[in-house]
């Protein structure tokens, strides 16, 4: 499903303009964002919850030259699925 399919679904599952529908979804993954950056975690209870990982630079090795290539410190989210989503792909 694309975006644009989400915004659709959206619109017409709340009774919204698709241009309200957009703002709503925008407004929605910015306040994930948000949350991940000044808190480092986003529980939507039931469905799901993000959390925002350090991972340390480190080494790594390039498969093709086996040469030695530096991957730097960076922050990652990772996602866990809720009771309410696994019931639902089950």
């Amino acid at each position: 499903m694309t975006k644009q399919n989400l915004v659709n679904y959206i619109a017409e599952e709340a009774g919204l303009t698709k241009a309200d529908a957009t703002r709503a979804l925008d407004a929605t993954l910015n306040g994930i964002v948000k949350g991940l950056k000044e808190e480092g975690k986003v529980s939507l209870t039931g469905f799901c919850t993000f959390t925002k990982q350090h991972k340390e630079a480190r080494t790594a090795r390039n498969p093709r030259t086996g040469e030695d290539v530096r991957v730097p410190a960076r922050n990652v989210v990772t996602i866990k699925a809720g009771s309410k989503l696994k019931d639902a792909m089950n």
